[in-house]
């Protein structure tokens, strides 16, 4: 088996003390350019390799950072993590990513893991069975630096990156009315996640402000995904008053909405005008393209590192900072709704 080659080593094959060969990897003011470079020249040849967890130990700092996100083979969560890999990688850092599936307790487990492993810091976009906070909580208390992005929850003392959802759905609703839609339908999210409830809400007020009376049959709640846009369209294709609008929390929903109204013989953007959430790939590339949402997932990412960095930059010493920082979504519209 190979021997590791410690600083032993090269204190002995130069005959110097094991504490000048310390001082001379780490660059000290008291050593001599002269014994810097030959115990650089002579770590090398005998393939010596610092030992990145002494180093931590001994600056606090081990240049890793843990994300949690629910999935990560969605398009806007992996633009998420690389907005934070282009921008921490040049700071040095490493990305740990960590996947909830939609499972508390797999975060619970993972936020502990990111803890032990004394990462200097950690992004989270929570679960949707995350109904209580303690492990957050938790965590906090040790000083490592928490930020949420995209799902969060509301705990004092930890910054947040998101885009304002609730304009979002109402400028979505809003679009759809401009249109000449006279019954919207919702296809919502899990109303127990903040972003599908604001959503949600603007859609509401939307309706309200352009006096459209609220139908509760066109509230759907659907998971993202095709087939459950597809069954949403044959529930609403069986009341007595069809929508003439669909607005989607989720692209892939409003992709199955598509693809079952033209099964059916109905015409979009003409018997009834769709706008999806997200900015999905394929939303753009379709024969017909579906307008939607765009969350600024790499932006959000960037910002996300960004603050984060501020926050190392601080100084942190115990004391909590928080910023909250609300991005503005952007309106895509395509064929899918445009009528006018």
């Amino acid at each position: 088996m190979k021997k590791n080659i410690t600083i032993y080593d090269l204190s002995e094959k130069l005959n110097i003390s094991a504490a000048t060969v310390s001082r001379a990897l780490n660059n000290h003011p008291k050593i001599s350019q002269k014994t810097k470079e030959l115990v650089l020249k002579t770590a090398k040849e005998l393939n010596y390799k610092q030992n990145s967890l002494a180093q931590a130990l001994k600056s606090g700092k081990t240049n890793n950072v843990g994300v949690i996100v629910p999935y990560i083979n969605s398009n806007f969560f992996s633009s998420v993590i690389r907005g934070i890999e282009e921008e921490l990688t040049p700071h040095g850092y490493h990305v740990i990513i960590c996947q909830s599936h939609e499972d508390i307790d797999l975060e619970k487990k993972h936020l502990n893991t990111l803890l032990n492993a004394q990462v200097d810091g950690i992004f989270m976009s929570v679960s949707k069975t995350t109904d209580e906070v303690t492990h957050i909580e938790n965590a906090k208390s040790t000083n490592t630096p928490i930020l949420f992005f995209d799902r969060k929850k509301d705990i004092s003392g930890i910054s947040t990156v998101v885009i304002d959802d609730y304009k979002a759905g109402y400028l979505a609703t809003e679009h759809l009315i401009e249109q000449g839609c006279k019954r919207i339908s919702h296809l919502s999210g899990d109303l127990r996640l903040e972003i599908y409830q604001n959503r949600y809400n603007g859609y509401v007020q939307a309706l309200k402000d352009y006096g459209i009376t609220f139908n509760n049959d066109y509230l759907i709640t659907v998971k993202s995904s095709v087939d459950e846009g597809v069954e949403a369209v044959k529930k609403l294709w069986d009341l007595n008053l069809p929508p003439d609008g669909i607005f989607s929390a989720s692209d892939y929903a409003a992709l199955g909405v598509c693809q079952e109204l033209r099964k059916k013989k109905i015409k979009i953007p003409n018997d009834v005008a769709i706008i999806g959430f997200s900015n999905e790939p394929f939303t753009q590339y379709m024969e017909l393209p579906i307008s939607t949402i765009d969350q600024t997932p790499d932006k959000m990412g960037k910002i996300s590192a960004q603050v984060f960095l501020e926050h190392m930059n601080e100084n942190f010493s115990g004391i909590s900072i928080e910023k909250r920082v609300i991005l503005d979504p952007e309106v895509y519209i395509r064929k899918s709704s445009k009528r006018k």
